[in-house]
């Protein structure tokens, strides 16, 4: 299936040089560009757009809010927020404002490519750079009064259990510990849960988990 994905960037030469990388992919239809959000915002009205790549420090609207605009008015659209910036509280309100994903500037531009990709595909996808920090934020943040999602991952009531143990922070075998099973038992919730959510590892995992409230 190809897709369209926009562009949202005010630096012409990253603009061009993300165009590039995007060329070749063959599950790309078309790419679009803007310098602003207002300027996204009359392509969105105007093309059926699949992704979009947003930077956060755009003039005038940011980032975050242009995708929280967006996202308010099309779920289906998918945001991955590609900055320099890896301040924590840009990062969860950027999760909030309903972004799909979160990279650094810095990444591969194959990387991005398939971090794209995975997002197409449903994946939720962060910076390995900035994902601890936005854990360590995201767990303490409050989250008692936010009603449960709706979407049903399947999870059984242990892997639910051990997917909070992994929001917190513990290892498998502090899992296994506590929990009084084997770490094979342990490995084996784990390699479930992340099946489960479509996700490639605990982190990602816990990311998801804190994101969509599961715990």
């Amino acid at each position: 299936m190809k897709n369209n994905i926009l562009i949202v960037e005010d630096h012409e030469l990253t603009r061009f040089g993300l165009k590039t990388a995007f060329e070749s992919c063959d599950f790309i239809e078309g790419i679009y560009e803007a310098e602003s959000a207002e300027t996204a915002f009359d392509i969105i009205n105007d093309s059926k757009i699949d992704l979009i790549i947003m930077d956060l420090g755009l003039p005038g609207l940011d980032g975050i809010e242009a995708t929280k605009k967006i996202k308010q008015k099309n779920t289906d659209i998918k945001i991955v927020i590609l900055t320099s910036h890896n301040d924590s509280q840009e990062v969860l309100n950027s999760l909030k404002a309903g972004a799909n994903a979160y990279c650094s500037k810095e990444i591969n531009p194959q990387r991005l490519t398939q971090v794209v990709l995975s997002v197409l595909d449903g994946a939720s996808w962060f910076d390995p750079s900035i994902a601890h920090v936005v854990l360590e934020a995201a767990s303490s943040s409050q989250q008692a009064n936010v009603p449960k999602p709706e979407k049903d991952y399947g999870l059984t009531s242990r892997e639910s259990q051990i997917l909070k143990l992994i929001t917190e922070g513990y290892s498998n075998n502090e899992i296994a510990n506590q929990l009084f099973v084997s770490i094979n038992t342990t490995k084996a919730h784990v390699a479930s849960i992340l099946q489960k959510l479509e996700v490639d590892d605990r982190l990602q995992a816990a990311l998801k988990a804190l994101k969509e409230r599961l715990v």
